[in-house]
């Protein structure tokens, strides 16, 4: 063999290494969408239009950008948000979402910790006239208690697959959790909450069905928990479930994962227990005994420290979006993060995430967020002031873009063979789920209050039936988990009230 056809089929081979490694760093680039935004924090688009985008800036206004640049003042909160000068800590604006409706009703949903007062998070609602939101149609939905630090705000809001409205809070701020929040399910602080945002306004939200706890007001809003500061969450376009990036403390950062159709409900991520994957300061209560399988690892996690072979590293994760980009082939279907510490943007394959992470070799100074249009196209968020879109060689056609994949909601009814039983005796309790198609089978959990009674599965008809012992005053709720066509559900409450055996006279 001649050493020219050797040094062919050497440059072949070398070729289609680098190609089953997923290609070159050089496979996007960074095109700018606007500069000179005062502390930009997070960038979306329409549901409807992914060409008129949102810039949220910490401070508390939302500035439209339309294509050629042009820009005007959407939305402009900070008499409420309270930032004189600058935001102290994490606090500010922090993001928004638009409601599937919005080119109709023009409700938008914003996120903000107050720079005043207690500094408490607040989650509410806006509604845009035209291309302006004045700030007296703001309504306040849900406000959590922040305990006085002046970090850990979480600060995603995002609309579930469902439609219904995701919340992403931090644990409260300070050092190892010291408020006990994280693992606190009496607490929303450094969870991920679900609510459903009522259009009519007689009511701030509702409970989604299949929320997983039955646990009384406003704790029934509580999706996923064991988060430090989940500052950015998405889901996946493609249907697959959704990403959070949870900044950690002192050694790792990590990436969780909820796969659908659950998308992560009743998950525990394991903070303060854990930290990524290795033991985290456990001051938390109920890290004492906690069995080995009460935690959701997450799917990926890098350390502090440089490991000084090009991989991951870090001080505070931004997490991002699984890229379902087709303008930008290199990154087709990866995962797309960052950090703020280190200011380069990374990507992994779903499937195999430490084997797959690599750096894209695309740099964005003081990296605050990543976003996403509703034609999938991936932005980046400089805090510095510009707004970046990650593109590909060729632009992407907007004009025939899948939306995001749906799931399909499901019931749960409940009722009693009556709501009057004598004390100490056991009645029957029938819960039912629609549609039934697909569902037979299916196991069906019976909670009293935040107590799990028992799990029975579906007949034919998608019925079960609980014989609970009633001793006292309760309330009952059936829960089913999703399955690959529903996503899980929640009963209403149930309240059964015991009553004296009656004496008889002879």
């Amino acid at each position: 063999m001649s050493l020219r056809r050797a040094a062919g089929i050497l440059a072949l081979a070398l070729g289609l290494l680098v190609a089953l490694a997923g290609g070159g760093a050089q496979a996007a680039g960074l095109e700018s969408v606007g500069a000179g935004f005062e502390e930009p924090i997070f960038v979306t688009s329409a549901p409807n239009n992914p060409d008129r985008l949102f810039v949220v800036e910490r401070q508390g206004r939302v500035i439209e950008v339309l294509p050629g640049g042009s820009r005007s003042v959407f939305a402009d909160l900070r008499p409420a948000v309270g930032c004189e000068g600058e935001c102290g800590g994490e606090r500010g604006l922090l993001s928004i979402a638009l409601a599937p409706d919005f080119a109709s009703s023009g409700r938008f949903f914003v996120y903000y910790g107050e720079d005043q007062g207690e500094g408490d998070i607040h989650v509410a609602e806006m509604k845009a006239s035209g291309s302006f939101a004045p700030l007296g149609t703001l309504r306040n939905l849900l406000t959590i208690a922040h305990p006085g630090d002046s970090n850990h705000y979480g600060g995603q809001l995002q609309t579930g697959p469902e439609g219904n409205l995701f919340i992403a809070s931090g644990d409260g701020g300070g050092s190892d959790d010291q408020h006990h929040n994280a693992q606190n399910l009496g607490s929303l602080l450094g969870k991920i909450l679900r609510i459903d945002p009522d259009p009519s306004g007689l009511l701030p939200y509702t409970v989604p069905a299949g929320n997983p706890l039955a646990a009384p007001a406003p704790f029934d809003t509580i999706w996923s928990w064991g988060l430090r500061n989940p500052f950015r969450f998405s889901f996946d376009r493609g249907g697959n479930g959704i990403w959070i990036g949870d900044v950690g403390q002192g050694t790792r950062e990590e990436v969780d994962f909820g796969p659908a159709p659950g998308l992560g409900g009743a998950s525990n991520y394991g903070w303060n227990c854990r930290e990524g994957r290795v033991a985290g300061p456990a001051t938390d209560p109920e890290c004492a005994g906690a069995p080995a399988d009460a935690f959701t690892d997450p799917v990926f996690d890098y350390p502090h420290l440089d490991p000084e072979d090009g991989g991951a590293h870090g001080c505070a994760i931004i997490g991002g979006y699984v890229s379902r980009d087709p303008g930008v082939s290199g990154l087709l279907g990866r995962y797309v993060y960052g950090d703020l510490c280190v200011n380069e943007i990374r990507s992994f394959a779903p499937g195999q995430p430490f084997a797959s992470d690599r750096s894209e070799g695309l740099d964005v100074f003081n990296l605050n967020s990543f976003g996403e249009d509703s034609c999938g196209r991936l932005y980046a968020v400089s805090g510095s002031g510009t707004v970046y879109r990650i593109v590909g060689s060729a632009p992407t056609d907007c004009s025939n873009t899948p939306g995001p994949a749906a799931l399909n909601p499901s019931f749960v009814g409940i009722r009693p063979l009556s709501r009057r039983v004598v004390r100490n005796r056991r009645t029957v309790i029938t819960a039912w789920v629609s549609p039934c198609k697909g569902r037979p089978g299916d196991p069906v959990t019976l909670w009293r209050g935040r107590f799990r009674l028992g799990t029975r599965h579906l007949d034919k008809v998608c019925t079960v039936r609980f014989r609970p012992r009633i001793s006292r005053r309760s309330g009952f709720r059936a829960t089913v988990k999703a399955n690959a066509t529903y996503v899980a559900a929640i009963s209403r409450k149930l309240t059964i009230k015991p009553k004296k055996k009656k004496k008889h006279r002879h």
